[in-house]
């Protein structure tokens, strides 16, 4: 969800006009695991511009995924985190709880903790902002499929 905040009373936000689509619905959850309220992502305008916060004062860890041209990750899923996904170049493959998205720079796509998740090129490098909710541990990874025999 974006919510549009304004620092400046002078100043009017505008409305998000992406859809809500690329926010995808928890398929495969854990019996076990508790849902994550979806995570706000807040656009303050500026006089020189805007800024989005997509995290504030909570756990939260962010990374920068570096994809090489044509490559792909393991096919995985988490147990304890959820993830937000944020394309920074063209080109980026998403696959999420078997729904393959050629998402747009700026596109952003929740996975839920146990959703079956994979990240791609489909040419060019890429680079994916992920940012992970809850316990971050590189130990929950469980690969399902992978191009490397790590699976």
């Amino acid at each position: 969800m974006t919510v549009q905040t304004d620092a400046r009373p002078d100043v009017r936000p505008e409305p998000d006009t992406r859809p809500d689509q690329d926010m995808l619905p928890d398929q495969d959850m854990l019996p076990d695991q508790e849902m994550l309220p979806e995570p706000e992502v807040e656009t303050e305008r500026r006089p020189w511009g805007s800024f989005e916060r997509f995290t504030l004062n909570e756990p939260s860890t962010v990374k920068i995924i570096h994809v090489a041209a044509g490559q792909r990750l393991s096919l995985q899923r988490h147990r304890d985190r959820d993830e937000l996904w944020v394309a920074l170049d063209p080109g980026a493959v998403f696959e999420v709880a078997g729904r393959r998205i050629l998402p747009a720079v700026g596109e952003r796509v929740l996975i839920r903790a146990g959703d079956t998740h994979r990240l791609g090129s489909d040419g060019p490098p890429v680079r994916v902002m992920e940012i992970a909710f809850g316990h971050f541990d590189e130990d929950d990874i469980e690969r399902l499929e992978d191009e490397y025999g790590r699976a």
